[in-house]
């Protein structure tokens, strides 16, 4: 669980703009997102697979972009 402490002084659009922070860091929003539907095991899967070339991917544009130089 997420907590922040209102400083004192501090404004309310201050604070909740910390809180957002914090919660989009340590991924709390993202793990609700994910619970929301049941995802059935064969989608995780190709979800999962999906994300892993698209980041192999990336991983060699990066590494072409740097060879090029």
């Amino acid at each position: 669980m997420a907590k922040v402490a209102v400083k004192p002084g501090e404004g309310f659009e201050t604070a909740l703009r910390r809180f957002k922070k914090l919660t989009m860091e340590s991924g709390i929003l993202k793990e609700a997102r994910a619970h929301e539907h049941y995802e059935k095991p064969s989608d995780r899967r190709r979800r999962e697979a999906a994300a892993r070339l698209r980041k192999i991917a990336k991983a060699r544009r990066q590494q072409e972009s740097r060879d090029s130089r």
